[in-house]
């Protein structure tokens, strides 16, 4: 009974003195009006109250305070000056179109500061005097429209700063000068129109740059020179970006390089082959077809490679050659058919595929991925069939070992006919060589000259899309055995094509072969050989020479007719006199003139 009373003498004795060491403590740290206070954090919490001023009373051991979705229009000088253990300031979505000089003075141990969707139009010199340990700063989605040289000078700690979705048009040279210690910078939605290379000069520790919505159609050479930090670079929704110059990331050691959401039609391989350090890569939604072979072979460390929504019509075999770490391929809602096992330097090392949202055809050349589907990682998103019907619309999951023989399944390549072709024609006409081939997939056409060397579909000899070989106006130097070969994933066939060209004493006008509108006429089939023999003489020798005749007797007639027409026309003017008498008065001695004055006469040939 003793024990009892006493411990609820303890019980009521503890209370009594958190109620005055309470009423002790908000009596030491008054809370302004319309706020919210934390004594513990300490927090002065003022959000979307409707102020128009910055409240009074703040206390001076106030460490974050929140003044966010109110109505202040201005910031006096020294707005917040007795705030001195302040560490964070959100003034954002306001009506802030104006900030003195000096307006942050005095918050010396402020970190972080976000002035975002206000009414900034323009940041003068000073502002930021005075925040010195500054590490974070937002100012986006205000008007600003320039910054200033030294604008920011005195934010040496400042390590992160967003700018974006302004209306930026210039960026001085000097704006960034001070901000040695910044690591991330983002400018979103601006209206730069080229990039301001000699103010990211100034960022000597930058890490991470996002350029967001920005107008420009070419990256420039040497557009972020002596970067020599930047480690991810993000370029994002540039719908008028089309071209990387082949310098335009040089001197950069980036680990990370994002270019999104562009109009690229093609992988800047070019700009990229200095990038030996880069680890991850997304080209994703722009317009690119194709991945070429080896052409990525420099980038040593890759692991990733995005693709996604693009408009990928294949990759090639070899197309991640030599990335002896890649790990990660991402090429979902595209147009590719197929992926063969021969794109990468070893499957074994890939671990994540996304193939999902491509029109598959599911044969033997996607057969390496089905009998992997285990081990491989489809991030829950597994590819599907969509020829032949029957795989068609299924998911590699649901195939079993028993199936996979007869649905992913390829035929040979094999061309229709093996009959040698030949062909003896005299310089200056034109043949042709077929190659028809058979085989599933369908296979490619290859013709290779007898230096063994490949032709493509433009030039004076020519593949066309059928696997017609062309040759225009031959020449004696092509004389020799042409092979076409016909190759698939299940194999190769091949044939031979002899052409025997004889020197012709004739004279012929070479046509222009690289004016691709110069279009021959149709070729009529050859009745002595299997390959097709056309002359490029629209008309004889016979032709020419009438045709000449007539157009110089022509010229002649005219001369005549003009000659005699001068004759006639210079004899109706009559005789024509050659001299000329002239009478004058010469001038008197004084000067003057008189009656008395004798004339003078002079005759002047005429010539």
């Amino acid at each position: 009974m003793f024990v009892d009373s006493c411990h609820k003498k303890w019980v009521t004795a503890l209370l009594l003195l958190y109620c005055l060491q309470s009423s002790a403590s908000e009596f030491l740290w008054p809370c302004p009006q319309k706020c919210i206070c934390k004594q513990d954090t300490p927090e002065v919490n003022c959000s979307s109250k409707h102020l128009t001023v910055v409240p009074e009373g703040l206390h001076i051991s106030t460490k974050r305070l929140n003044l966010s979705g109110n109505r202040l229009k201005t910031l006096s000088r020294r707005q917040f000056y007795g705030l001195t253990q302040l560490e964070e300031l959100d003034l954002s979505e306001n009506l802030i179109s104006m900030i003195e000089v000096e307006a942050f003075q005095g918050l010396k141990n402020l970190r972080i500061l976000k002035i975002k969707n206000n009414r900034l139009k323009i940041i003068p010199v000073g502002v930021f005097s005075g925040l010195l340990n500054l590490l974070s700063l937002d100012i986006s989605r205000n008007e600003i429209l320039v910054f200033l040289d030294y604008t920011f000078q005195e934010m040496v700690n400042l390590q992160e700063m967003n700018a974006g979705e302004n209306d930026l048009v210039f960026i001085s040279q000097r704006a960034f000068v001070g901000l040695q210690s910044l690591q991330e910078l983002n400018v979103d939605r601006s209206n730069l129109t080229s990039i301001p290379t000699e103010a990211f000069s100034q960022l000597q520790s930058l890490t991470k740059l996002r350029l967001r919505r920005l107008s420009i159609n070419v990256l420039p050479n040497n557009a972020f020179r002596r970067l020599h930090q930047l480690r991810t670079l993000q370029i994002l929704q540039w719908p008028s970006l089309e071209t990387l110059n082949s310098n335009s990331l040089v001197g950069l050691n980036l680990t990370t390089l994002v270019i999104s959401n562009c109009n690229l039609s093609a992988i800047p391989y070019a700009a990229l082959r200095h990038l030996t350090h880069l680890i991850y890569l997304d080209l994703s939604y722009n317009p690119i077809t194709s991945v070429e072979s080896s052409m990525l072979g420099e980038l040593l460390r890759l692991q990733e490679f995005h693709l996604v929504g693009g408009k990928l019509l294949r990759i090639e075999p070899g197309a991640f050659r030599c990335l002896v770490h890649f790990q990660l391929l991402n090429v979902s809602s595209n147009r590719l058919t197929t992926l063969e096992e021969s794109a990468f330097h070893a499957v074994g090392n890939l671990k994540t595929l996304r193939l999902d949202r491509n029109p598959l055809t599911c044969d033997c050349r996607l057969l390496w991925v089905v009998r992997r589907r285990l081990r491989l990682n489809f991030d829950g998103r597994q590819p599907t069939c969509t020829t032949p019907d029957r795989g068609r619309k299924r998911e590699f999951r649901d195939f079993s070992e028993a199936e996979l023989p007869k649905v992913f399944i390829c035929r040979q390549a094999c061309i229709m006919e093996h009959k040698l072709q030949e062909a003896k024609v005299d310089e200056g006409t034109n043949v042709q060589f077929e190659c028809k081939a058979d085989g599933y997939p369908p296979p490619s056409i290859t013709w290779l000259s007898p230096q063994q060397t490949r032709f493509s579909s433009m030039g004076r000899i020519r593949v066309h899309a059928n696997g017609t070989l062309e040759v225009r106006y031959v020449q004696m130097q092509d004389t020799g055995t042409y092979l076409c070969i016909a190759a698939n994933a299940a194999g190769n066939d091949s044939i031979s094509a002899r052409l025997y060209v004889r020197n012709s004493p004739r004279n012929y006008t070479t046509p222009n072969f690289f004016d691709e509108s110069w279009v021959e006429p149709s070729l009529p089939p050859s009745t002595n050989s299997s390959a097709q023999v056309s002359s490029p003489y629209p008309f004889d020798a016979k032709t020419l020479v009438i045709a000449t005749t007539m157009g110089f007797l022509s010229f002649l007639s005219s001369v005549v007719i003009c000659f005699v027409f001068m004759f006639l026309w210079s004899q109706s003017k009559g005789q024509i006199k050659h001299t000329a008498t002239i009478d004058f008065v010469p001038r008197t001695s004084m000067g003057g003139g008189g009656d008395g004055a004798d004339t003078g006469r002079f005759t002047m040939k005429l010539i």
